[in-house]
């Protein structure tokens, strides 16, 4: 009686990335937008999240966004970034649609070369990694502005 299973109920979570990158005069010189994998640390963050968020919500900060350089497939066996160059704490928004998304700006002289994944974490340094995604890349020179977008939405 309670082993049945509900299979048109099951919750997914689907990760978007976008990313611009600005010129010192404002200028957009490139975008792009890609799609991650929500890796199997992220999972189990998100239930450990839901089980204290009465108690200790404050301890479960996932707003830190990572950029780095290597350009290998993103896994869900993934727990760090490749070769990460730069993090930043995001500002984070949850809109109607069960979308939760953090923006993060790595402005002049930070995180600067050959950006190609992006990466969700629990903390500035360390901590958990929810999502991580890479794309083509993107040369963001010391004096260019990087914003970095992630949407993740639980449907």
């Amino acid at each position: 009686m309670f082993n049945k299973k509900y299979e048109d109920k099951d919750i997914k979570l689907i990760g978007n990335w976008d990313m611009t990158l600005t010129g010192p005069d404002g200028a957009v010189k490139e975008q792009v937008s890609g799609q991650n994998v929500i890796v199997e640390n992220g999972k189990e963050f998100l239930a450990s999240f839901l089980n204290s968020a009465a108690t200790a919500a404050s301890t479960f900060l996932m707003r830190y966004i990572a950029i780095g350089t290597d350009a290998t497939a993103e896994a869900s066996s993934n727990t760090a970034l490749g070769a990460e160059v730069s993090r930043h704490t995001g500002t984070v928004t949850y809109t109607s649609g069960a979308l939760y998304e953090v923006v993060a700006t790595f402005a002049a002289g930070s995180g600067t070369g050959a950006i190609t994944e992006y990466g969700l974490f629990s903390a500035n340094a360390g901590g958990t990694m929810f999502s991580r995604d890479t794309e083509d890349t993107i040369s963001k020179g010391a004096s260019d502005t990087l914003t970095v977008t992630t949407k993740v939405t639980v449907g």
